[in-house]
């Protein structure tokens, strides 16, 4: 059954994604940054190129000719990537076909409205019998100031 983790307070979706990219291909493993958004899948695409110069991470967006032969995917085809280790979700709705996914990570920001939907992400993976983990990104990086709650 697909590990289901969300990541909550996320400052920056797209820098968080980058992150988790670089770290799964490191481990060998295959992910689609699941974006359903252009604008979204543009910017992580340049940061993925631009933020870290000294660690290559290969990667292309679904629908290109290599995309069978990349490891890292971004788009919305859950069935373009060659294996499905691993789903990272950007959007606010539900990936389709995430239970084809070994771990779904589901990438949660601080407003409101992102919370919100999330919580009905939540509530669908609980009520179908996933076993979920939190990841608070406020206590995964001490480096950064708390702010406070919202929602």
């Amino acid at each position: 059954m697909t590990r289901v983790e969300f990541y909550f307070n996320a400052d920056d979706k797209v820098d968080i994604a980058r992150k988790l990219a670089a770290k799964v291909y490191q481990a060998g493993k295959c992910a689609l940054l699941y974006v359903a958004d252009a604008g979204v899948a543009s910017d992580l695409d340049a940061a993925i190129w631009t933020r870290d110069k000294q660690a290559f991470v290969p990667h292309v967006r679904c629908g290109h000719p290599l995309a069978q032969q990349t490891p890292i995917l971004i788009g919305a085809d859950a069935e373009a990537l060659a294996s499905p280790d691993v789903l990272v979700n950007l959007a606010t709705d539900r990936p389709p076909l995430f239970s084809r996914f070994e771990r779904l990570i589901e990438l949660v920001g601080r407003d409101l409205a992102d919370r919100q939907v999330a919580r009905l992400r939540y509530r669908f993976y609980q009520e179908r019998g996933y076993e979920i983990n939190n990841v608070d990104l406020d206590r995964h990086d001490r480096r950064r100031p708390r702010h406070p709650r919202q929602g």
